[in-house]
């Protein structure tokens, strides 16, 4: 059985809503799933200075923080950002930068590697978020599977992004043709994970 660790960090709760499907999925292909996030690095006063922060921070609460065990035991980790700045966010990065143990030993070799990101408009710097991730994975000699255009589904404009499924969050919450881009991009890694890990 392939073993997938979903970590993301989410402010407002975009990213939650699909990491917790790619959760859902990767439990229905098949895979032992851990739903982890990474903590919360900003001050308390600024939490509670925006609603949707709070509400969000509050409501996710029950989620397990992510740790390094979780990614010496994934076969395969899915990544989930919001998009600051064409970047990921600090939250995430400050979790990766404590993987040297891990990397020094090449315990992060060969695990199967893949993103998703929400960005407040179209252009939000989606793209550059996920190839961002990608370059940790190089440096990991991890193998980074994205969804491509390998499902037919991938070519609606509204799902397909080749790099990593991507949301908008000016245009509203989480939608159905959202979670099918999830869909489709878990399988695909839970699938590939698999045949490398002979699980």
């Amino acid at each position: 059985m392939v073993k997938l660790a979903v970590i993301y960090y989410s402010q407002t709760g975009n990213v939650y809503e699909m990491a917790k499907t790619a959760a859902r999925e990767g439990g229905d292909a098949g895979a032992e799933v851990r739903l982890r996030r990474v903590a919360e690095l900003a001050p308390p006063e600024a939490i509670a200075s925006n609603e949707a922060w709070a509400d969000h921070f509050e409501a996710s609460g029950d989620v397990e923080e992510a740790t390094l065990d979780d990614l010496d035991w994934a076969d395969a980790v899915m990544w989930g950002t919001p998009t600051r700045y064409g970047l990921p966010t600090s939250q995430l990065k400050q979790f990766i930068d404590t993987t040297g143990p891990l990397w020094q030993q090449g315990r992060l070799a060969d695990k199967v590697m893949s993103s998703f990101t929400s960005t407040q408009t179209s252009h939000g710097g989606q793209e550059s978020t996920i190839l961002a991730l990608n370059n940790t994975f190089y440096h990991w000699g991890a193998i980074i599977v994205s969804p491509g255009y390998t499902d037919p589904l991938q070519f609606d404009l509204e799902i397909g992004n080749p790099y990593g499924a991507s949301h908008i969050g000016g245009k509203g919450p989480v939608g159905e043709k959202n979670r099918v881009a999830i869909a489709i991009q878990t399988k695909r890694v839970v699938d590939i994970a698999g045949r490398v890990s002979g699980n």
